[in-house]
């Protein structure tokens, strides 16, 4: 009877441990998928393939010190991206009567140590939009640069397209952003992420960020991208990049906004987008070399081009 009991007792004892351990390795599992949840978490991000559009807009090593941010190749001499990414501190108080500081600015890199002389490319000239900041710290936040030599095409840089007349986000549900952001803990990403987001209405971004001076004041000149299903989202560094969108239609990838509030990481759901297609007029004046006379003239050409037919 004894020796009966304590074969009872120890098969007790064997099950109870067997169950213990499996708990354990639930539990170890369980941390494990969260784990790789949250390193997936711009806050996170995916390291991303060659994004040959992606552009390191380059102040310093130090976020107090400007930091670097992301920007989009548009052609072979021009760069668009957020103009706060130009200015050490980026408040409308701090920012207002200051140049716009020269960057560096680097091509065709997925890593940050590759931001080296060999990636990187001259600067001639620095376009602040005219209306850049003139009410709040996100007002026409976009800035051209414009190169001093044509960059040579690879399948490491291309630029990417911007919209077309008749292009519109209608039909179009996410977006694709990527860039180097800081992270809510303001640790620097070593290589380049991207995230997939969904495209919202303006009316639930504007209704989040209402009457907050610190956010900004939603309107028809910026567009609103929400977060992820585990909270990945944009964060800060990550201002300048293009939501890179596709075409239902053609198929054709094209940049539909420019990333300027990157500041939701975890706190907010909603970064919000310079829309380009908004800001063409004025994109195209400063490529083409426009002065405040190109307009008159070109009426004035017309206009006796089409009295003298007559």
């Amino acid at each position: 009877m004894r020796v009966s009991q304590t074969v009872l007792l120890l098969a007790a004892w064997a099950c109870l441990a067997v169950s213990h351990t499996e708990e354990r390795m639930e539990r170890s599992v369980s941390a494990s998928r969260m784990a790789q949840l949250r390193s997936r978490r711009m806050v996170g991000g995916t390291l991303a393939p060659s994004v040959p559009w992606q552009v390191m807009v380059y102040l310093s090593d130090g976020v107090l010190d400007g930091g670097y941010a992301g920007g989009a190749l548009i052609s072979d001499r021009w760069v668009l991206t957020a103009g706060r990414n130009l200015f050490v501190r980026k408040s409308r108080d701090h920012i207002q009567g200051k140049e716009p500081i020269i960057p560096k600015v680097y091509l065709g890199i997925l890593h940050r140590d590759q931001a080296k002389a060999s990636t990187e490319v001259a600067v001639e000239k620095i376009f602040l939009h005219p209306g850049f900041q003139n009410h709040s710290d996100w007002d026409n936040d976009l800035a051209l640069i414009q190169l001093k030599e044509p960059v040579v095409m690879s399948d490491k840089v291309t630029p990417i397209p911007l919209p077309e007349m008749g292009q519109n986000l209608t039909d179009t549900w996410s977006g694709v952003i990527s860039g180097w952001g800081w992270g809510v803990y303001l640790n620097a990403a070593a290589s380049l992420k991207f995230l997939i987001l969904p495209l919202v209405d303006n009316s639930y971004c504007k209704a989040e960020y209402e009457g907050d001076a610190l956010t900004p004041d939603v309107d028809d000149n910026m567009l609103c991208t929400g977060a992820r299903e585990f909270g990945e989202n944009v964060c800060f560094g990550d201002a300048g990049g293009a939501l890179a969108v596709k075409d239902t239609k053609t198929g054709d990838i094209y940049a539909a906004g420019i990333l300027s509030y990157d500041k939701p990481c975890r706190n907010n759901k909603y970064g919000v987008y310079m829309k380009i297609s908004s800001y063409l007029p004025w994109i195209h004046s400063v490529i083409r070399g426009d002065t405040e006379k190109s307009s008159a003239l070109r009426s004035e050409a017309i206009a006796k081009m089409h009295t003298w037919q007559l």
